[in-house]
């Protein structure tokens, strides 16, 4: 069913979803500046500054080597997932045409015309693309990280070299979350291609879902007590040093 002005309430429905799923994030972000163990994103924030000190501290080489290892497969699995999906969503426009009535068959109120389509389809290889950065940026600062861990450091800067490293790695940790929260917003965009109400619909249940998985344990103030030590307003004076 066409309306008078078809692409309306696609676009619409796009900007509404995106905004919804950015409100939700600056919600999260802006309860980490107030309670830094509200989500888990938080908790492993400290406890990767906590693993910073231990292993810089006792010279633990050959786990960091491991753990930054772990982390850097992660990365490049999801990366080359993106990759392989955009390879997909490029394909698909060769048989837009053939596989639309399938695609349309959901689709009450949006339209249906093919140039609609071919932003849908655009919108999807641009969200994938966010992520491939995403992941691309978090594989190179985990290997940065490998070598500033184990560079040896004087007395005078031991502080400062585990405060610039905790930095470096909690920033790829935050590409690595920037490239989840693009695929997670992958499935309303999937939904977008047999409707915008469902991509309404697919926004509003992700949110919940994401909001689920980002929420620390009820007992996050027992279970990430240690780790709240490593905070400069929370660490005695004569404890581990500032990072």
């Amino acid at each position: 069913m066409e309306t008078v002005s078809p692409h309306v309430l696609d676009l619409f429905c796009l900007f509404a979803s995106i905004v919804m799923f950015t409100v939700y994030n600056v919600f999260i972000w802006q309860k980490l500046k107030s309670d830094p163990i509200y989500t888990i994103q938080g908790a492993t924030d400290l406890a990767r500054r906590a693993w910073v000190v231990t292993v810089m501290e006792e010279h633990d080489a050959l786990l960091a080597v491991q753990t930054l290892r772990n982390s850097t497969m992660a990365a490049t699995f999801m990366a080359s997932t993106a990759v392989l999906l955009s390879v997909g969503v490029l394909s698909l426009t060769g048989q837009a045409e053939n596989l639309s009535n399938t695609w349309h068959s959901l689709n009450i109120l949006g339209s249906t015309q093919q140039s609609t389509l071919a932003l849908k389809l655009l919108v999807l290889l641009l969200n994938l693309f966010i992520a491939f950065f995403s992941f691309s940026s978090s594989i190179r600062l985990f290997n940065h990280v490998g070598f500033m861990i184990n560079a040896p450091a004087s007395e005078e800067n031991a502080a400062s070299s585990m405060t610039f490293v905790a930095m470096q790695l909690n920033r790829a940790a935050s590409h690595f979350h920037f490239g989840m929260r693009a695929f997670y917003f992958l499935v309303p965009l999937v939904l977008w291609i047999f409707g915008p109400l469902l991509l309404l619909a697919g926004t509003m249940v992700m949110i919940g879902v994401v909001y689920y998985l980002d929420r620390a344990p009820e007992m996050r103030n027992d279970i990430l007590k240690p780790f709240c030590t490593f905070l400069p307003e929370e660490r005695p004076a004569d404890d581990t040093p500032d990072i």
